[in-house]
């Protein structure tokens, strides 16, 4: 259905609808109706309000070099950088000990970036295709079209029927019972303006999702061997330590026996004792034998 169709009947909708809610405001009709004058004051002229937005993911040979070449074709156009990302995440690692205290660890990245970028819909697809020669090839591309004519027609209608209604309500036409209404009233027409300005933006500048990554990439490094293992003494350190280990605690045994010295004599003196007595038992059993 062609636009100019369309808006009589958006208009003919509008006016139902504000005659049969009121939109909550309680009125008082003391002239002409001011829906009418609107429907034929409203701007017929409204060019189509396509929004388009698009996003590409593609494989570079650098990342970083890209981003910069992005960032200039952007600001060449006219356009801007909204958002920018870039980071590198680990794939794998693998650690060589090389000394005592050093490791080479070699680690295999993966570097991505993603940008937003908003340029003038006049250069959108020049935009894309100078992106896309700077890719050693495309994953994906797209490209989405959406039509805000009638949402921008009925805010630009409600817009013009509110100012009516305030204007004829200044002149004494239209009595608003309740004044916070008019507040309301000029709250909405606010929003609508903002709205319109917001349709009006996105069908001149264009967002643009871009997001790349290249080859894996080997990173090697030196650093210091954090595992406390590694850190022991030579081997004949350790052996002569040992050694003295050792005699320290044979002394400890000997202090330690001396200590209980009467113990172990009487202990000695036991055992002679019982050995005595049964060397002597055994000699009676013989001399009675």
């Amino acid at each position: 259905m062609k636009t100019k169709y369309l808006i009589p009947l958006a208009a003919i909708a509008l006016f139902c609808a504000c005659k049969g809610s009121g939109g909550g405001y309680e009125v008082v009709n003391n002239g002409s109706s001011a829906d009418s004058d609107v429907s034929k004051k409203a701007d017929t002229s409204s060019a189509p309000k396509l929004v388009k937005t698009a996003g590409m993911n593609f494989k570079v040979k650098n990342v970083n070099q890209t981003a910069i070449r992005i960032d200039a074709l952007t600001a060449g156009i006219g356009g801007m950088v909204v958002h920018q990302q870039m980071g590198s995440s680990v794939q794998g690692s693998h650690e060589v000990r090389i000394s005592t205290d050093s490791v080479m660890r070699t680690t295999s990245l993966m570097t991505t970036a993603e940008l937003t970028v908003k340029v003038p819909s006049v250069q959108l697809e020049k935009f894309m295709d100078s992106v896309a020669s700077m890719g050693m090839f495309v994953t994906s591309r797209n490209l989405d079209i959406t039509d805000k004519t009638l949402d921008y027609l009925s805010a630009q209608l409600k817009l013009k029927s509110r100012n009516e209604l305030i204007s004829q309500q200044r002149q004494g036409k239209i009595i608003i019972k309740n004044p916070a209404k008019v507040l309301d009233l000029k709250d909405d027409m606010i929003d609508q303006q903002i709205g319109n300005r917001q349709i009006a933006d996105a069908v001149k500048n264009s967002v643009v999702n871009l997001s790349f990554y290249q080859s894996n990439t080997i990173n090697k490094e030196v650093i210091v061997n954090d595992d406390p293992s590694a850190y022991d003494l030579p081997f004949f350190k350790r052996l002569l330590m040992a050694c003295q280990n050792g005699w320290n605690l044979c002394l400890d045994i000997i202090i330690g026996l001396a200590n209980v010295w009467i113990l172990l004599l009487a202990g000695a003196l036991v055992w002679v004792g019982i050995r005595n007595y049964h060397k002597r038992k055994k000699a009676v059993g013989v001399m009675k034998g």
